[in-house]
């Protein structure tokens, strides 16, 4: 987060470092809230000798918005992930869901309600934190993390229904080649997707 800030590239931690319920397995989840260049991004990595391991687009539904990820590591736990397209109110609730947090936040030792994929809200605590059920709370936990209510149910469906059937994939997830930009490569798969392409127009 320092090497993107220092470049003036706002970003925040989402998810389990956000929240406090860390362990040795725990992911390190960046996102860029708002669009930004993506060749400024890995140029602010690059002069900072950081390897980006895989770069991918993904698209969960027709609906979202496609964005872009770099893994900087490669077991892909340290990700940073930037929206090609401005996010819809939601979308941008969703990463508040799972817990999210500044950079001063971060140095300050500050940590967040937020609900893991487990459908368990953690509630930060001085000695740890608090875990409790989302299902059957749901109107509870949205004013506690301060969301939408339907963030909060839509949420709860998806889970429960991957945990039901497994996960059922993505509209896309397509990793990049060396040298391409992740702009170019979303204007041509629009060309061939037309679930993507009506998703930009839409944005337009």
């Amino acid at each position: 987060m320092t090497i993107l800030n220092d470049y003036n590239l706002v970003s925040k931690l989402y998810g389990s470092v956000a929240r406090g319920d860390i362990h040795s397995q725990s992911d390190i989840d960046i996102i860029l809230p708002t669009p930004v260049s993506s060749t400024r991004v890995e140029l602010a990595l690059y002069i900072e000798g950081r390897t980006i391991y895989q770069r991918r687009i993904t698209q969960a539904t027709p609906n979202h918005t496609p964005t872009a990820h770099l893994f900087l590591d490669p077991l892909h736990h340290q990700c940073i992930s930037l929206p090609l397209m401005p996010l819809r109110s939601l979308e941008s609730e969703f990463y508040k869901f799972g817990g999210l947090i500044s950079l001063n936040d971060l140095l300050r030792g500050t940590r967040v309600p937020g609900c893991n994929k487990r459908l368990m809200l953690i509630q930060p605590t001085n000695q740890g934190h608090n875990e409790s059920p989302i299902q059957g709370y749901e109107p509870e936990v949205a004013k506690i993390i301060g969301i939408q209510l339907a963030l909060v149910q839509q949420r709860v469906r998806v889970l429960t229904r991957r945990e039901e059937i497994g996960r059922t994939g993505m509209l896309l997830s397509h990793d990049l080649h060396e040298g391409e930009v992740f702009e170019e490569v979303l204007k041509r798969l629009a060309d061939t997707n037309p679930l993507v392409k009506r998703h930009i127009r839409r944005k337009k």
